[in-house]
């Protein structure tokens, strides 16, 4: 990782009402993800939290990263899935990014990581969570790491925006 650089990274895994979308921000401890880690830390609103991901109770995972829920958590079934899988498949995911070099071992104490997490809120299937948000978060960390997407397919498509919950009508 260059010195100062921060990566930006998205990753989508999943299918159906298991869908999830992984947005990452890595950079070193001594920059401004740093502050923004800290401040979401400390701050908490109603029906967001940031859940430091660990890999298992006494186990951070490294680089520290802070899992921010994008939708607000509105009832058990969805505060579980945060909670559990959702914090389990970001830590597995960043350890995948350090197992496979993507963030490199030997760097890993000096950067802080902010995942943020979306959701289906109709998500009922936490074996699929969990599988989904690791994916995601190894892929916006490989994004991030590659500096993708790159500039010309961006300009290409700018005049047919979509996504899942919106298409620009053509003709």
């Amino acid at each position: 990782m260059v010195s100062g650089l921060i990566q930006v990274g998205e990753g989508r895994a999943g299918d159906g009402d298991d869908v999830v979308r992984v947005n990452t921000v890595l950079g070193r401890r001594d920059g401004p993800i740093a502050a923004a880690w800290a401040t979401a830390l400390a701050t908490p609103r109603d029906g967001f939290v940031a859940i430091p991901a660990i890999v298992q109770p006494g186990l951070p995972v490294q680089p520290p990263t802070l899992l921010v829920n994008q939708l607000a958590i509105d009832s058990p079934a969805q505060d579980r899935l945060v909670w559990g899988p959702a914090q389990a498949g970001v830590a597995g995911g960043v350890a995948d990014a350090v197992a496979d070099g993507v963030i490199p071992a030997h760097e890993s104490n000096e950067l802080m990581l902010i995942a943020s997490v979306w959701i289906d809120p109709a998500a009922l299937d936490d074996e699929a969570v969990y599988l989904n948000v690791r994916a995601a978060t190894r892929m916006a960390l490989e994004f991030g790491e590659q500096g993708l997407p790159h500039i010309e397919p961006i300009l290409a498509a700018r005049s047919t925006p979509w996504n899942p919950h919106f298409e620009m009508l053509r003709g």
